[in-house]
């Protein structure tokens, strides 16, 4: 494959291995030959004495990586195959080696990143952002759950951002990513080729994580005077600390606050548009995973994402905003209130009982 279709391009510049994403035609999305690319690479540098630190980015100027390759899952489910459970397997143990990757890993976001692209980096030592990043994690939207280890970070986000996040599908701008602990360090995008530049001469030290962090020191600190969900943290905490759908719905209805009510009816809005089986399903993982590892919670994703393709909400999910592109979604049950507890349960069944409060 030439290095213009290559769905990745790496590099060795200063003992860096610089690795970009390189699908720009489909922003970026995974698929399972991006996977084991990835891999196969990071397993490389892993083992090459001469490789001391890892950058990943992208291509394109609109999305670091917007996900997995909904398509091929689409197509995947509707062939009865087992392709997905394949790719979830090979995509998370992708994600897990991240967090564990034994040399400073930097991941440097300048546009979209969602689901998938989330998994990518959030086990980065260095997570830096630049005013053009967007984060999130929409899976309820097109009928699934938030995965890629989402159950671990999502959930130990503070008060209850992780929950609104999850539940809602909504993103964040990177201001709030910096504050609500999804990204470490802001990089402005015209300061970008000069700290690559910097990187090309780093005079290493001993420790390669702190040369690395000395260097991203100089250019800026946590730049959050741009955050938007700041002034809605007491709303989210009041209205999302719930542990059922129901008690969430109702604590948005029955908000008192003049200043607060619109808000609460925009939120109701999107939670009524979203699978209120993925919402209700999200809300538990992301209960339990507050009480697990991080490896447990992959494993409680697979296990959920292996079950998930038994119902139909991902398919017509897709249908309707992708596929067709109607954006009317015909989700099963259509509405929160017709949900049942066991429905909910059966999904993580053969796991330990639940450990929420």
């Amino acid at each position: 494959m030439s290095a213009a279709h290559s769905l990745i391009l790496t590099e060795i510049r200063n003992k860096i291995g610089h690795i970009t994403l390189n699908r720009v035609s489909a922003f970026n999305a995974i698929n399972l030959q991006m996977v084991r690319e990835l891999r196969e690479q990071l397993d490389l540098w892993a083992a090459d004495n001469h490789v001391r630190a890892i950058v990943l980015r992208a291509n394109g100027d609109k999305a670091f990586c917007a996900g997995g390759d909904i398509r091929d899952m689409y197509n995947n489910q509707k062939a009865g195959n087992q392709g997905n459970a394949i790719f979830f397997r090979e995509e998370y143990a992708l994600d897990q080696l991240i967090h564990a990757y034994p040399k400073p890993f930097i991941a440097l976001v300048d546009g979209l990143v969602l689901g998938g692209g989330m998994g990518l980096i959030q086990g980065a030592n260095f997570r830096v952002v630049t005013e053009k990043a967007v984060l999130g994690m929409p899976e309820v939207c097109i009928g699934y759950f938030p995965d890629v280890g989402s159950s671990y970070f999502l959930s130990r986000m503070p008060s209850a951002t992780g929950l609104y996040m999850g539940v809602t599908g909504n993103s964040i701008n990177f201001a709030d990513a910096l504050e609500l602990g999804l990204a470490d360090r802001y990089l402005a995008h015209q300061d970008i080729a000069d700290f690559d530049h910097k990187l090309d001469h780093l005079e290493w030290s001993a420790d390669a994580s702190r040369s690395i962090e000395q260097l991203l020191v100089s250019f800026a600190g946590n730049e959050t005077s741009s955050a938007e969900l700041t002034s809605k943290h007491g709303l989210i905490n009041k209205h999302f600390s719930h542990n059922t759908l129901d008690k969430i719905f109702t604590s948005l209805a029955n908000e008192t606050d003049p200043a607060a009510q619109a808000w609460c009816q925009d939120t109701l809005v999107t939670l009524n548009s979203r699978s209120p089986l993925a919402m209700a399903v999200t809300l538990e993982l992301l209960q339990r995973g507050k009480q697990l590892s991080l490896s447990e919670c992959f494993n409680m994703e697979y296990h959920l994402g292996c079950r998930w393709f038994g119902n139909n909400d991902f398919l017509e999910g897709v249908r309707a905003l992708i596929i067709d592109k109607d954006k009317n979604p015909q989700w099963n049950p259509a509405v929160y209130t017709e949900l049942k507890d066991q429905q909910i349960q059966d999904f993580f069944t053969g796991l330990p009982a639940s450990t929420k409060q």
